[in-house]
């Protein structure tokens, strides 16, 4: 109780200080946006999705089947729709992933009762019974209004294979395939936006070599075909973190494809020891942001490679997935990968997302990991409870870029440092929203310490900010609303609009 109400007591004193200047204020940084440059329009795929068969992500945290006595909507969790419905999912990518590379989709069609029991190999070792399967997910991608990602499995089926899927999905003819939709069903075909042509060639999808990889994928792509004027996207599978040796074997010999994927995820130490999701120093807390902030780098050189072949940019780069990957939560089912997501993970968040719009002229779509329950998970669910999480929230704060023009922006701001990271206090960006209006985003990485950011700009601001009374504050299932979102308004600072900011808060603002 008192947790409780220390933290509604902290979120009112924000919003109250939000129309003045904060008393604890030590540090001021200048933010200046040149609205005479504007760039690329943000396309809003960058605010995707990612849910695999893992874990809790799909049965329980998705479809919990037209019988149960969790709320549904035929099947699928009503709580669940509503939340995604809100942020206007723009796709998810289904069905992975690792479980993606040994998964035929004759498994996941007919009547469900009929449909055979598989051992997921990748992920715990659980049995997978297909109830949610080709028509499961994309009238659920239908459900809540986005477009579908399908991942085909070139690790172990066939070109015909894949080909035949495509087919089922996709055709409106009298084909047998077509027609066993229709008596499964599904009478008018579904639209497969994106068409992923497997998952990590590197690793779990085959543990190929960049140019064997880049044949598999001239293979694939060319038979896997969908009708013209649906204008499906192939999305070649390419490099990970630092690796850059698969984006130039496919940039080079991959043959045609619309799209580019690079698969990034920020831990706090290293991968064999990433740390907990809370209760963690406020080293991990700087090492977190830092490792989430590489990604930058990773996106430039990557887009470099990609101008040697294409510089008019026709092939998009796809971050499909990224996000924190911490230690599971003790007591949760091992390979699950279950980690509670915290206001470190809403910053990682906004940082991130932050750098994709930076890089509109090239990052075309990003799929966060993942949707529900597992990773850096936009909603958590036990039973028949539901919580958003903060990456839900700036997810939903971030909703005003979509289809926004971003401007240059500068922020001189000094630097935050701890252990052995270091970064700007300040991250800043700005984009005129296709509403017209003016948009800023800022997060202050500071734990500890607020900041006054001038902008260069006169007129008024207000939106919303994210923020907490701790590092590792969180929404639980017995406190749901621990971290959300609250009204925040500009000020004015020797004639120009300033907002002043509290330490570790995201905040999205309009200005006028």
């Amino acid at each position: 109780m008192i947790r409780k109400f220390f933290a509604a007591a902290l979120l009112m004193s924000l919003a109250a200080s939000s129309q003045a200047q904060t008393p604890d204020v030590i540090a001021v940084a200048n933010l200046t946006i040149d609205i005479s440059k504007p760039g690329a329009e943000i396309d809003r795929h960058i605010y995707g999705q990612f849910a695999e068969h893992l874990g809790r992500g799909i049965y329980e945290g998705i479809w919990v089947g037209e019988g149960s006595k969790i709320p549904n909507i035929h099947g699928y969790r009503t709580d669940v729709v509503n939340a995604l419905k809100a942020i206007h999912v723009p796709d998810v990518r289904w069905p992975g992933g690792c479980f993606g590379d040994l998964y035929n989709w004759r498994d996941g069609i007919g009547p469900r009762a009929k449909r055979p029991v598989r051992v997921n190999v990748h992920w715990g070792g659980v049995t997978e019974d297909n109830s949610f399967g080709t028509h499961e997910f994309m009238n659920f991608a239908e459900l809540i209004g986005a477009d579908a990602y399908v991942s085909l499995n070139v690790g172990s089926l066939s070109p015909y294979e894949s080909a035949q899927w495509l087919e089922y999905m996709t055709s409106d003819s009298k084909s047998s395939l077509a027609n066993e939709r229709r008596r499964n069903g599904r009478a008018k075909p579904w639209n497969v936006k994106f068409v992923g042509i497997g998952n990590e060639t590197w690793g779990c999808g085959g543990n190929m070599r960049p140019e064997y990889a880049a044949d598999i994928n001239r293979r694939y792509a060319t038979f896997a075909g969908t009708p013209r004027e649906m204008g499906s996207l192939k999305i070649a599978s390419g490099s990970h973190d630092d690796n850059y040796d698969f984006a130039e074997a496919m940039m080079k010999g991959g043959g045609k494809f619309d799209g580019l994927s690079v698969h990034y995820y920020t831990v706090p130490r290293v991968f064999r020891d990433k740390g907990p999701a809370t209760g963690f120093p406020e080293s991990e807390w700087a090492s977190t942001l830092a490792h989430a902030l590489h990604i930058d780098e990773i996106v430039t050189r990557t887009a470099a490679i990609m101008d040697k072949v294409d510089p008019d940019k026709k092939i998009g780069l796809y971050v499909d997935e990224w996000g924190t990957w911490y230690d599971q939560e003790p007591g949760s089912h091992p390979g699950f990968l279950y980690q509670q997501n915290s206001l470190r993970d809403a910053e990682v968040a906004a940082l991130s997302l932050n750098i994709f719009q930076r890089h509109s002229d090239r990052v075309k779509g990003a799929n966060i990991a993942q949707m529900i329950n597992v990773l850096q998970a936009m909603i958590l669910t036990d039973k028949d409870r539901m919580v958003l999480t903060p990456t839900y929230h700036v997810f939903d704060m971030y909703q005003v870029f979509m289809g926004a023009r971003p401007y240059p922006v500068t922020v001189s701001a000094r630097d935050y440092a701890s252990g052995n990271s270091k970064m700007p206090m300040v991250d800043g960006f700005a984009a005129r929203g296709a509403d017209g209006k003016l948009y800023i985003a800022m997060v202050n990485t500071d734990p500890s310490h607020a900041v006054q950011v001038i902008t260069n700009l006169t007129g008024t601001g207000h939106g919303r900010i994210l923020t907490g009374f701790a590092m590792d504050a969180h929404n639980s299932f017995d406190a749901p609303n621990m971290v959300h979102p609250i009204a925040f308004n500009g000020s004015t600072a020797a004639g120009r609009l300033a907002f002043d900011m509290p330490a570790k808060s995201v905040a999205v603002v309009a200005v006028d």
